[in-house]
């Protein structure tokens, strides 16, 4: 579950695209126990992890939510926001004291519009997000939920 992700932003996006996505970004902190977004709201945002660290959850009928992932430096919180219908697939809270970068999704889904290479790479950069993040639920739902766990060492 802690494991870095292999599609850390510096890694994902070329250095142009990067520093594009970044001119737009801007500087945001949380508290510990500060919720970035519910499950199901709105997407209108996304955040690149500077330090601390995010806990992403998932509603369990008659549970406490239950932690999928914890995400730390370089990594991207939030991909809902480039894919209809915009509404958070999970749930996401700050484990420590957080600094990120925060980015308005109307503005980079406009500038992928405006530069198609640019929305190629960002794409390229959220799909592999995304691949690697259901991987992991699918890991850490077997683990909690199946008879014989995900059958994987940890």
């Amino acid at each position: 579950m802690n494991a870095p992700a292999p599609l850390s932003m510096p890694r994902a996006l070329p250095a142009q695209h990067r520093d594009l996505l970044m001119r737009i970004g801007r500087e945001a902190a949380f508290p510990m126990g500060a919720r970035l977004f519910e499950e199901g709201g709105r997407a209108a945002r996304f955040w690149i992890v500077r330090t601390g660290t995010v806990d992403l959850d998932m509603r369990v009928p008659g549970r406490r939510p239950v932690v999928i992932e914890s995400l730390g430096h370089n990594e991207l919180v939030g991909w809902s926001w480039l894919y209809p219908p915009h509404t958070w697939h999970l749930g996401a809270e700050a484990a420590s004291p957080l600094r990120a970068y925060e980015f308005d999704a109307t503005a980079v889904r406009a500038l992928c519009q405006a530069d198609p290479a640019f929305g190629r790479s960002v794409a390229r950069w959220v799909g592999g997000v995304v691949a690697h993040r259901l991987q992991a639920a699918r890991t850490r739902l077997l683990d909690l939920y199946a008879p014989y766990g995900s059958g994987g060492t940890r």
